[in-house]
């Protein structure tokens, strides 16, 4: 077989890698805790689960249209007024199969070779890999442990060219954490004005996971770019739904048609009883995410304390998501040596920094949407794992 030339370029998602080891390693009876996977470990709550169940008896079996159900993507505009105080026009609202989709769609519209696309480093992994794939030149955009894990806004403006096509802005931040404040933004965004060629790709999947005195801020509410911006939310993090597989875009006028037409050519439309189960989750009570973040909080402070009493380790308290990632350059390992090494001596499995780009090199991601108890027994594994011989 003759693969096209491309297939190279095609990355992965290392979350997936490990948790494949780890539950290798447990087929052969070891004992494992994941901290490694982005999921968290709630069940989706039981109204949810009931809508999706009563819209199979009610016979939602069949296609919907390509965008999705018009009144799930009425809920998602109530949705982003609720939380974001913006309006937008449902009808540049799709409503996709994951969070994913919204993201290839967008990348593959611009990425071709000789086009430039800005994406952050440590940054979701899939950003770079569909870059690549798409023949354009994947530019890391540097998000710095000193800075709390944000970007320089005029680093960035620094690296638009003639052929940037798209600028990629994650907050809050898988893997680190990181949240952008509002002042960064309205310097990102002021600085685009001289720059209307470049479209933006604004991943806001953890928008409701914001602690303490962290807010998110949306680029939403940028009028100013608002003709040449892309959102991607979605139900996977916020309601505990990542087996689900359901999320939103938020299109430009100009390229909402051109979306419909990828989603057509990909998937046809999202499930039936899922876009149902959807529109309960937006619309129904919200007490059980508020309860889920209120645990995840609590994990975030504790995760902290105990990493930073590991010699070797230290970790910036993260502000949203639900990911810790700490500095364990002090510990004489690289990323990926001390992530083999914790998942086969000790059995905790986490996510070397490099999974994440370059810049990820001197770093582990830890992510808290596991159990207090969980999180505690892992992190005693790896102090005993690093006590001198």
């Amino acid at each position: 077989m003759q693969l096209a030339k491309r297939m190279s370029r095609l990355g992965t998602e290392s979350a997936f890698e490990i948790l494949a080891r780890a539950k290798a390693l447990e087929a052969r009876g070891k004992d494992i805790i994941n901290l490694g996977i982005g999921a968290p470990d709630f069940h989706t709550p039981a109204n949810i689960v009931e809508a999706g169940r009563k819209a199979l008896k009610d016979g939602y079996h069949f296609y919907t249209p390509a965008k999705g159900l018009p009144e799930l993507r009425h809920a998602v505009v109530e949705d982003v007024q609720r939380f974001r105080g913006v309006t937008i026009d449902p009808e540049r609202v799709m409503i996709v199969p994951g969070g994913k989709p919204t993201m290839t769609f967008a990348i593959q519209m611009f990425g071709e070779a000789g086009a430039e696309i800005l994406y952050p480093n440590p940054g979701f992994p899939i950003y770079q890999s569909m870059i690549e794939f798409s023949g354009a030149k994947a530019v890391p955009i540097e998000l710095r442990e000193d800075k709390g894990f944000q970007f320089d806004p005029d680093a960035v403006l620094a690296k638009i060219t003639p052929n940037t096509r798209l600028l990629i802005v994650n907050t809050p931040a898988n893997p680190t954490g990181g949240v952008i404040e509002k002042a960064a933004l309205d310097r990102l965004v002021a600085g685009l004005e001289a720059h209307p060629h470049v479209v933006v790709l604004a991943d806001e999947i953890y928008s409701r996971m914001v602690y303490g005195d962290a807010r998110h801020h949306s680029l939403l509410g940028y009028e100013s770019i608002r003709d040449r911006l892309i959102v991607l939310d979605g139900w996977s993090k916020t309601f505990s739904m990542t087996g689900w597989r359901l999320g939103w875009g938020y299109w430009p006028k100009e390229l909402i048609a051109q979306a419909e037409r990828l989603q057509i050519n990909n998937n046809s439309c999202p499930s039936a009883p899922v876009q149902v189960a959807g529109i309960e989750a937006l619309r129904g009570p919200q007490d059980e995410v508020d309860r889920m973040l209120a645990a995840f909080d609590e994990r975030r402070v504790a995760i902290v304390d105990e990493l930073n009493a590991i010699p070797g380790f230290s970790c910036v308290m993260p502000k949203g998501a639900f990911y810790a990632f700490p500095n364990i350059t002090g510990t004489g390992f690289s990323s990926r040596e001390l992530q083999d090494r914790l998942l086969e001596d000790v059995g905790v499995a986490t996510v070397a920094g490099t999974a994440f780009g370059a810049l990820g090199e001197g770093y582990l991601r830890f992510s808290y949407a596991s159990s207090l108890a969980s999180i505690r027994t892992a992190l005693e594994r790896v102090r005993a794992a690093l006590q001198p011989a």
